[in-house]
């Protein structure tokens, strides 16, 4: 299957440079996975399309101000450092610009010498592997000297930083956003457990290979870069209870649902579990536990609009597309939502 069947043409004035000042009042495209009909609605109407007997599964990965500024400290020159991945305690893949001051045995001061870094070594795809030298709580200290770090297309300065963090964000580890909870508030979730829906939490921590693109000609030869994730008992329990009581298992976003699937076994199942997914997800996937999911619209030939045509078919969502690029929908993090039903 060819890469180039999932391009579209999208205007760059549609891709949202900020959130919307109310989470709920964003806009979703509600489409029908057997029929392929569309509804325009408001994410608070998500309500009206879920179930007594539903259950919702959100990922409550919380972002790192993983992007840090600092300065070489023989030269002065200005360093950018983006926190990938956790090695150890204090030591971290990352990727540094410019690459070419990075060398191993480099060292860096960030803020007024609160955070130090060296160069210990090379990791993947020209990344570092960097050892934090700080007093205190680490988290701490990135809090007061990190910015979040917004996809490239973004290229506003965010104000709030809690606005690239969903309301029930917990488990601090992303290297970016699972978007499609940004559309949630504390006062919907609460209607929507009232509604009878249960509502489960996993984590996976998202990577920046999330914005890689696709560089092979065919799906079939790309290679998904790997995330760390985590289900509780508690979460599996709900998830297998929902299946045998003839409830739905809605995932709210990519990220979820790639848990999901990674975990379950052939009939559906889930059980407690941690580990690393490199699961890629694309049209001709059986899915084994997920029956609809909430989704932000996605980059052009990413992984992700891939997973979402696995889901619905690839006619019915790149219609779909169509339709929200005419009706000018608000595209990616910061953009309208989309609920495959």
């Amino acid at each position: 299957m060819k890469v180039k069947d999932f391009d579209f043409d999208l205007p760059q004035e549609y891709i949202a440079q900020h959130p919307i000042e109310k989470r709920d009042e964003s806009r979703l495209l509600v489409l029908d996975k057997k029929t392929g009909n569309i509804e325009h609605r408001k994410f608070k109407n998500i309500i009206e399309y879920l179930r007594d007997g539903d259950c919702l599964i959100l990922n409550n990965t919380k972002v790192l101000p993983a992007r840090l500024f600092g300065i070489k400290e023989n030269t002065g020159g200005k360093m950018e450092f983006l926190l990938l991945k956790r090695v150890s305690e204090d030591t971290w893949e990352t990727l540094v610009k410019p690459g070419k001051r990075a060398k191993i045995g480099s060292r860096f001061v960030f803020g007024d010498g609160e955070l130090k870094a060296e160069i210990m070594g090379m990791g993947e795809d020209g990344s570092r592997i960097v050892k934090f030298e700080y007093e205190g709580i680490f988290e701490q200290v990135l809090d007061q000297l990190g910015q979040m770090p917004l996809p490239p297309y973004i290229t506003e300065q965010l104000e709030d930083k809690d606005r690239y963090q969903t309301v029930y964000s917990k488990e601090l580890g992303s290297a970016a956003a699972p978007t499609a909870g940004l559309h949630f508030t504390q006062e919907l979730l609460k209607k929507i457990e009232e509604k009878g829906v249960k509502i489960g939490y996993v984590t996976l921590h998202v990577g920046l290979g999330t914005f890689r693109p696709v560089k092979s000609d065919t799906i079939e030869e790309h290679h998904m870069h790997s995330e760390y994730y985590e289900m509780s008992k508690e979460t599996a329990e709900l998830i297998n209870r929902t299946k045998e009581n003839g409830g739905r298992v809605i995932a709210v976003g990519t990220t979820s649902c790639r848990t999901l699937e990674s975990i379950a076994d052939e009939s559906g199942n889930v059980e407690a579990k941690s580990g690393w997914t490199d699961i890629f997800i694309y049209p001709g996937y059986k899915f084994k536990v997920l029956d609809a999911l909430i989704t932000n619209f996605h980059l052009p030939q990413s992984t992700l609009i891939m997973l979402v045509s696995a889901l619905a078919g690839k006619e019915k969502v790149m219609n779909a597309y169509k339709i929200a690029v005419e009706e000018k929908y608000r595209f990616f993090s910061f953009g309208d939502a989309m609920f495959i039903k």
